[in-house]
């Protein structure tokens, strides 16, 4: 598959097979995702990898806040990717001081990177993911057992699609670029 067709081909899915991922194709998608540029090559996007049950049940009760689209998305889920990030890196050029005017959301900017390039690796290789961001970052944290120097950037649920969602309608070119 070209990048341009993954790019636009690429959708949210929802609706998942009853049918774990094997862990050494999420492997191999997360070695595809470490690629992924950020500040510095500093490469601050982890993924923490679930697959257990329990602690999917545990991440729908207790990591998103009681939004409920995200909790039936996470009852049927057999597989979550908490995507995290290494505070303190992104936007420095030093230990001590940030560069940017964006100081430390520059992180999130990484996270961001790293998120899309795990969900088009997963794509290309048959893997439908959902991003969700209505999350409680603590919560997660401590159901996972992340490192301190981590923050939770996304969970981005993963598995074999049961649904080839249809793009949704896009905005013209231009209405979203300028020429200066």
């Amino acid at each position: 598959m070209d990048a341009i067709t993954m790019i636009k081909e690429r959708r949210s899915v929802r609706t998942f097979k009853n049918e774990k991922v094997d862990r050494e194709l999420m492997k191999e998608i997360v070695d595809i995702s470490r690629w992924a540029p950020s500040w510095g090559n500093f490469q601050v996007g982890r993924y923490t990898l679930v697959d257990d049950k329990a602690t999917i049940e545990r991440l729908g009760i207790e990591g998103v806040n009681g939004f409920v689209y995200n909790i039936n998305t996470l009852k049927e889920a057999k597989g979550v990717a908490v995507l995290s990030f290494v505070k303190g890196k992104s936007g420095k050029l030093d230990q001590d001081e940030y560069v940017t005017s964006k100081d430390s959301s520059w992180e999130v900017f990484d996270a961001g990177i790293a998120c899309q390039t795990f969900c088009l690796a997963a794509h290309a290789k048959g893997v439908g993911t959902v991003i969700m961001g209505v999350i409680n970052d603590e919560s997660i944290s401590e159901i996972v057992g992340l490192p301190e120097e981590e923050t939770v950037a996304a969970l981005i649920v993963y598995g074999y699609p049961d649904e080839k969602p249809v793009a949704t309608p896009r905005m013209d070119v231009e209405d979203i670029m300028r020429f200066v």
